[in-house]
């Protein structure tokens, strides 16, 4: 039973172990295909979770992905849940420029309607890389395309991405435009700090318990909607392990894989969750 009013958003990138940014320097795109898929595997984990929690969320899906397994698509259509867009490849905005940025969200947005029959309104940079370098242009470009929504920007010192001084809730980016938002992944503000609480690597560091504190205080003292994310590689302790990867990459990937499933299984409890167009886009529109 959920202990908290407030409606989240939960979201899941649905991306290959191998895909990840910080796998880059050991495993080229060209090889992605001689690795063994662990996809269905960890999305199946995912969706049982949300079945049996009767949560609908938010998936932002590779065009890649999603060309190679339709009927996965179709599925998370079918079941109620929103299909949103992750680019083609998993290319961070920060390695593309203004021009191949705009074609790439075009692109995977039409791919994914053309599968799933449905709009695709919403987009998240891969590894969250919206920064003060591009945010401005790629956030025109996403309006351009036809988004009515992002959620690219984690603002928090990051040695791979943020925004630090961005603003914690969702914002309209665009100044002559109300219309579109950016969702940043949620954060708390305590002893002097932003400390990132959306989900991914910091929800497998953190106890769980802390996650849940930090999580209810936005909720209760800030009266705010959270912004959660995970991956279906989290669910899947025993997909493949890459050679040659530091300690940091290590244990970044791979910390508490084994207790991720349970973890979500008491948060999806915990907090009450929607998808993220239900949770942040009505008081918008």
């Amino acid at each position: 039973m959920s202990t908290q009013n407030t409606l989240n958003a939960f979201s899941v990138d649905v991306e290959e172990y191998f895909q990840v940014s910080a796998f880059e320097g050991t495993i080229a795109r060209a090889d992605w295909t001689r690795w063994p898929s662990r996809l269905e595997y960890g999305l199946e984990r995912v969706l049982t979770l949300l079945d049996a929690a009767q949560v609908k969320a938010t998936f932002f899906t590779l065009g890649w992905i999603a060309e190679r397994f339709p009927a996965r698509i179709r599925q998370l259509v079918a079941c109620g849940h929103e299909l949103a867009s992750h680019g083609y490849a998993h290319r961070r905005a920060t390695q593309q420029t203004r021009a191949e940025f705009a074609q790439d969200i075009r692109h995977t947005k039409a791919l994914l309607e053309d599968l799933s029959g449905t709009a695709v309104q919403g987009y998240r940079a891969a590894s969250y890389s919206l920064d003060r370098t591009n945010h401005r242009w790629a956030h025109e470009e996403l309006r351009a395309a036809g988004y009515r929504y992002s959620s690219s920007v984690y603002p928090v010192r990051h040695d791979l991405y943020g925004i630090p001084d961005a603003p914690r809730f969702r914002y309209c980016p665009l100044p002559d435009d109300p219309g579109f938002v950016e969702i940043p992944i949620t954060t708390l503000e305590w002893l002097g700090r932003r400390w990132p609480i959306g989900g991914g690597g910091f929800f497998r560091l953190y106890p769980y318990a802390v996650s849940r504190w930090a999580l209810a205080r936005v909720n209760r003292r800030e009266r705010q909607s959270a912004m959660f994310y995970c991956h279906p590689w989290e669910l899947d302790p025993n997909q493949p392990r890459p050679p040659g990867l530091n300690m940091k990459t290590r244990v970044r990937h791979y910390l508490h894989l084994d207790r991720t499933e349970a973890r979500l299984r008491r948060l999806l409890g915990d907090f009450a969750w929607d998808r993220v167009d239900r949770v942040f886009l009505p008081a918008a529109s």
